[in-house]
């Protein structure tokens, strides 16, 4: 049978209960809160104890040191079942930080802004790398990858760095070129990031600050493939983000962030106008 052989017999098995629970954790908490937005009158509200509102994150990371530190106490002992248990409980505290992981990043409360979409990527990354790791899919050096070069001659051990040397500068030139989730999977996946790394970085990125601005064709291009590739891409991306997790308000952006991208994008403007001034010419 698929499970036993790929999940029970390889040890997997608390991974596979904290997935499971921290699916089942966000889906609920996110319909609590859709739930309580709504103001249906037969859902609990909000944990406000003499007025004071606890966010759910609280109760995570409370369960989260439960969980760590019972698994880090037990570690010396074969204890299947309280392994099982405590991975539950850490998946359960996981997903209620996640949630609520724009609120950590910008120490405010942005959980219906823009900016709050940012906890249902962190979700979904948490989600896509956990998925990986069950199916026994890692990046290099997890799982014994370099246990046997003590007995490799030295050749094979210089390949061997210089190969995964070689993997973490390609993923951080992906990741610089603004394209975050190439350079996440394409660490599980090394083809991907050699094919994302030699290509554009989108106009916004660190890369096209440092490498596009005495460019400008180049910056048009990246601002082309932008509008025509990525845009349709954020559009579905965001759908889905708020079918699960519901509406976000548009109306809502932190002023400092809309600054900062209404002065992006005429930068960008400015660099493209001045590209096809350039190619006319």
């Amino acid at each position: 049978m698929w499970f036993t052989e790929t999940i029970v017999d390889t040890g997997r098995l608390p991974l596979f209960s904290f997935l499971c629970a921290f699916l089942v954790a966000f889906l609920f908490i996110r319909f609590s809160v859709r739930m309580i937005r709504a103001q249906v009158r037969w859902w609990p509200g909000n944990v406000t104890p003499g007025g004071l509102h606890i966010h759910h994150m609280v109760f995570g990371l409370v369960m989260m040191l439960i969980a760590g530190f019972v698994l880090i106490a037990l570690a010396s002992f074969d204890t299947p079942v309280p392994n099982i248990l405590c991975a539950v409980l850490f998946g359960i505290g996981t997903a209620l930080v996640l949630d609520e992981w724009a609120l950590l990043l910008h120490l405010s409360d942005v959980y219906w802004t823009q900016e709050g979409r940012s906890s249902i990527d962190a979700v979904f990354v948490a989600f896509t790398i956990t998925s990986f790791f069950l199916l026994g899919i890692h990046p290099l050096g997890f799982q014994g990858d370099f246990d046997g070069l003590s007995q490799a001659d030295a050749v094979e051990v210089v390949l061997v760095v210089a190969f995964f040397v070689l993997q973490l500068l390609l993923a951080v030139v992906t990741l610089a070129k603004g394209k975050v989730w190439s350079g996440l999977v394409g660490l599980f996946f090394g083809p991907l990031l050699l094919v994302t790394a030699v290509r554009l970085g989108r106009p916004h990125s660190p890369w096209a600050r440092w490498r596009y601005a005495t460019r400008p064709k180049k910056l048009a291009k990246a601002v082309y493939r932008e509008k025509t590739y990525r845009k349709p891409v954020i559009r579905a991306k965001i759908a889905v983000q708020e079918a699960i997790a519901g509406h976000f308000d548009p109306d809502t952006v932190n002023a400092a962030t809309a600054a900062a991208q209404a002065a992006h994008e005429a930068a960008t403007d400015r660099a493209a106008e001045a590209a096809r001034a350039h190619a006319a010419a």
